[in-house]
């Protein structure tokens, strides 16, 4: 993980979770890191981890289970597609398609590649 100057580093890690959930990298029980590890493996420190740790607790995304760790609720992927599905055409395809249409993409260019995205993820599904 890499991280920038676009938001706070525990934002930016809430928001890598949270996509790892999306994207079933991280499945419903798994245990995250502790926040010790993440302070090691990114050079952080530790209570920037527990900030991030803290949102998604909040959030309902992951649970502490005392002594053990956090954990993946079960909902947690359905919970961030119900968030994020009715803003995702406005604050994110919306603005991709401004910008390709604005690199000179033709609508043509921008289906295929759509096409053969949703096709190369179909089939890995299978």
């Amino acid at each position: 993980m890499h991280f920038d100057d676009s938001a706070p580093i525990y934002q930016q890690i809430a928001e890598d979770i949270r996509q790892k959930i999306l994207s079933e990298t991280l499945q419903p029980g798994e245990q995250l890191m502790s926040t010790t590890a993440y302070a090691t493996a990114f050079r952080i420190n530790p209570a920037t981890a527990g900030k991030a740790f803290s949102l998604l607790l909040d959030e309902g995304l992951i649970e502490k289970r005392r002594g053990i760790g956090m954990f993946v609720t079960a909902t947690a992927k359905e919970q961030i597609v119900t968030k994020y599905k009715d803003t995702y055409f406005e604050t994110t395809l919306k603005p991709a398609l401004k910008t390709a249409t604005d690199l000179g993409l033709s609508e043509t260019e921008i289906l295929t590649y759509v096409t053969q995205y949703l096709a190369t993820k179909r089939d890995k599904k299978l």
